[in-house]
């Protein structure tokens, strides 16, 4: 289990504890949606947990909207409305949006040929294995629309890099969370997709009205003062910090889903 430091000594001190946030501080007085990662943030173990799903409830009783921004796939992401009152949610890393009550995604990335753009992907694929032998496909990469993925499991940091490195000069972007790597196009990352889908579907919401949340290198968008000024890491992206060019303004005590539970806990609290 990774074990939360204390961030007064270590060189990412930028990330302040979100314990010590100001109870009435305007940045979260003010929230009037969360823009959350899933896996390793509302997850526990790979699971969400019942405090987690009462956090949602509570926040959505207090008329604060939720939206998840994910790397999972389309496919994955359809049904979570069944099991949580969501105002909708961003998949891939960006690319597609489902509102909440909608079947079928928005495309928040141009793709003039979605069977050539498959194809793109796949050969780019084969050029990585070729010099990585070991990177595997997801399960869940037949179900994907705008990227490509590979599990991150057995990859250390540098080899992440010369994969990233190759995607780049290829014409690529990259990306990785705590589960898997992603293919995906250029300039399509969640800061992108978020800041689209504000703009067209909730455009009485401003970026200042955001907290944004996350736990790995995938999230490092969302957490862009000049995007979105309140941002909070749950306690596991401390193992990122280093490795991050933007990092969270704060940091929860907890971990994964119990580290949510923690800022909406706070959240609530300015409500009282």
């Amino acid at each position: 289990m990774y074990k939360h430091p204390n961030v007064s000594t270590q060189s990412t001190n930028r990330l302040l504890p979100l314990s010590e946030a100001p109870i009435n501080h305007h940045n979260f007085t003010n929230i009037r949606l969360v823009a959350t990662d899933m896996d390793g943030t509302l997850t526990t173990e790979g699971k969400f947990r019942s405090s987690l799903l009462q956090a949602v409830e509570d926040l959505a009783a207090a008329n604060i909207k939720i939206l998840i921004v994910t790397g999972r796939s389309a496919g994955w992401v359809s049904g979570l409305s069944s099991l949580m009152p969501l105002a909708g949610a961003i998949a891939e890393n960006g690319g597609l949006f489902y509102p909440s009550g909608r079947e079928h995604p928005l495309a928040l990335t141009s793709i003039s040929c979605l069977k050539s753009h498959r194809q793109d992907l796949a050969a780019t694929f084969e050029q990585l294995k070729a010099k990585f032998p070991q990177i595997q496909e997801s399960a869940d990469n037949r179900f994907r629309i705008t990227d490509w993925t590979f599990d991150v499991a057995g990859l250390n940091f540098q080899e992440i890099s010369t994969l990233s490195h190759i995607c780049q000069e290829m014409g690529w972007g990259f990306t990785y969370s705590s589960v898997q790597c992603h293919i995906k196009p250029l300039g399509q990352d969640k800061a992108v997709g978020l800041l689209q889908v504000l703009q067209e579907h909730f455009p009485e919401v401003s970026p200042q009205e955001v907290v944004t949340v996350g736990d790995s290198p995938n999230d490092e968008s969302l957490f862009d003062s000049s995007c979105f000024p309140t941002s909070v890491g749950v306690a596991n992206v401390l193992q990122y910090a280093k490795k991050l060019r933007h990092k969270p303004a704060y940091v929860t005590l907890a971990e994964e889903g119990e580290g949510f539970c923690e800022l909406a806990g706070l959240i609530l609290g300015t409500r009282n």
